[in-house]
């Protein structure tokens, strides 16, 4: 089994955004996706707040990145990872607007 990350790139809103009845059905959503997920799910993630990009000069700057939050899964390849995407909160609007990127994680043997 490996690990995969899942990379959520979109233009989210921040939970303190939500009506409590928008709130009530992200958490729904969720929920029921971690559920059928199962013990694959090795870490639900969390949404990211702001960052900072250090520059290899130094320096450092905004992150140039959309991407919002992470999780991990546990799946036998990357077909299965993708696999688990099935009715996935994050991806539910359907416009295009929203992505999860999928990477395995490798085991750095040192």
């Amino acid at each position: 089994m490996s690990k995969f990350i899942y990379l959520y790139k979109g233009p989210a809103t921040p939970m303190d955004q939500f009506t409590p009845e928008q709130s009530a059905a992200q958490t729904e959503a969720w929920g029921a996706w971690m559920s059928r997920v199962g013990p694959a799910l090795v870490d639900a993630g969390n949404p990211f707040a702001d960052g900072a990009a250090v520059v290899d000069d130094g320096s450092t700057a905004a992150p140039s990145s959309d991407v919002t939050g992470y999780s991990i899964v546990e799946a036998e390849s990357l077909e299965a990872a993708k696999n688990f995407t099935q009715d996935h909160p994050f991806l539910a609007e359907g416009n295009g607007r929203f992505r999860l990127e999928i990477f395995e994680l490798i085991d750095m043997q040192m």
